[in-house]
């Protein structure tokens, strides 16, 4: 755990707990002070810029971004008024703190100092650019001519070249993360999938998520049902067994649980009976749909693709039909690791909020909830050992082959030539245009946004 996770932990953990006993606007004010007293050395330039960081941190957790900040002097006490009246997350679920961002320099190969000017020059001889000379004894890059290759560091007999990367917008496989003109960082939701890449790799936690914690916290008090809806990703998160972690819930005033795994079941049949549709009709290909930011990617940025995508729901969109069905008047959450399923649930009406790993482990700990400690009795309804693999890479493609293994073999219905995706970055979201134009081989072909599946997702606890 780094110190920005440390941090964001420890602000939901003071959070929580003061919610509980009823203090939280009398405290919130001075938790950044008391976490960033004058005499501790300062994480930033000062003990200031700190504490306008952490109030910051805690407006994202009470639901507001800094963009949304009209009146600087308006206490945390007043959003979290204006949070628990419901009139949070009127905006984006990213939000971009700009005075946090360090303004890093552009992502670029340079020369360092460990160049001794060599005889056989092997960066000179492989740059297909011509970027590279020899200045004084020493290698020398030419930024107008460099197209960040990286051929001549892997070739440096004395590893003198290295990338100076730009962390955030290294990572986001789709180009929506750039610089305004003061040189921070500037996010461009119109190109954003959510996929929240950019969330986990900042160094300075300049982006930061727009958290429902208070939302559901305020549910979990008013006496209504609250059911939870578990993605399948969670037993790799929690010590013991899934029964332990369904006690858990109960005791953190959860009334019912539900498997988003029982979601996956319903998904893979009907996925699997879609595959036999399109190929019938004499469709080349089919992806899967069930990671929100893939289909976002597919809409917003490989428009060829998008009448290849799945139509059916994801699990979190069947977990929450069940969870309709039997409790209508409930509020349901669903608890996974991922940011864009936030966005998702925005579009689904069976879905009221979303809770994250973070947030649930920071429950549990306010709660001195013990996981591993609690006996359990047997789930009414487990899922299939398939169904729970969906959080992993390649388990949406063997549920489905799973599925199709055990109904009656019928000769005249195509195979599944299964290809996957693990986690999207610029080089497999070129992978996929290639595979909307017929040039790439298979047809099916998952997609997963996170490397490694859901269980990698940006707000996981344990990854």
């Amino acid at each position: 755990m780094n110190n920005a996770e440390r941090t964001r932990r420890e602000l939901m953990i003071r959070a929580i707990k003061d919610y509980y006993d009823g203090i939280l606007a009398d405290t919130i004010d001075r938790i950044p002070i008391e976490m960033r007293p004058r005499n501790v050395e300062p994480n930033r330039c000062c003990i200031y810029k700190d504490r306008a960081m952490l109030k910051y941190r805690l407006m994202a957790l009470l639901g507001f971004g800094m963009e949304e900040e009209r009146d600087e002097t308006m206490p945390l006490r007043e959003y979290l008024k204006l949070a628990e009246a419901g009139k949070n997350h009127t905006a984006a679920v990213l939000s971009v703190c700009s005075v946090g961002c360090h303004g890093c320099v552009d992502s670029h190969v340079q020369v360092s100092n460990g160049c001794v000017g060599c005889f056989a020059r092997p960066c000179v001889a492989t740059c297909p650019r011509q970027a590279i000379t020899v200045i004084n004894q020493r290698s020398t890059i030419d930024r107008s001519k460099c197209i960040n290759c990286g051929k001549c560091i892997a070739v440096c007999p004395y590893h003198a070249i290295i990338r100076n990367p730009l962390p955030c917008e290294d990572v986001c496989p789709v180009g929506a993360i750039g610089k305004a003109e003061d040189g921070r960082v500037k996010l461009d939701f119109s190109k954003c999938i959510y996929c929240g890449k950019c969330f986990r790799a900042c160094p300075f936690s300049t982006i930061m998520e727009r958290s429902q914690l208070i939302n559901i916290l305020n549910a979990l008090k008013s006496g209504r049902k609250v059911v939870a809806m578990v993605a399948p990703s969670i037993t790799d998160q929690f010590p013991g067994k899934i029964e332990q972690l369904f006690a858990a819930l109960k005791m953190a005033g959860f009334h019912d649980i539900i498997e988003v795994a029982l979601g996956a079941e319903l998904t893979t049949k009907h996925e699997a009976e879609e595959f036999y549709e399109r190929m019938a009709r004499g469709e080349k290909l089919m992806t899967s749909s069930c990671c929100p930011a893939w289909v976002l990617a597919a809409q917003r940025h490989i428009p060829d693709i998008v009448p290849m995508v799945s139509s059916t729901p994801s699990p979190m969109g069947y977990a929450g039909r069940l969870a309709r069905e039997k409790y209508p008047d409930a509020v349901n959450v669903f608890i996974g690791p991922c940011i864009a399923k936030r966005r998702e649930a925005q579009s689904d009406p069976n879905t009221d909020f979303v809770m994250t790993f973070e947030e649930l482990g920071a429950l549990f700990a306010a709660l001195e909830i013990d996981v591993i400690s609690l006996n359990a009795e047997p789930l009414a309804e487990p899922a299939t050992s398939f169904a729970r693999n969906f959080a992993h890479s390649c388990g949406v493609t063997e549920a489905i082959l799973e599925e199709m293994s055990e109904e009656s073999p019928d000769p005249k219905r195509p195979k599944i030539d299964g290809k996957f995706i693990n986690g999207l970055d610029r080089k497999s979201v070129n992978m996929l245009k290639m595979y909307a134009k017929g040039k790439l081989p298979g047809n099916f072909v998952e997609v997963m946004a996170c490397t490694g599946g859901c269980v990698g997702g940006p707000c996981s606890l344990a990854r």
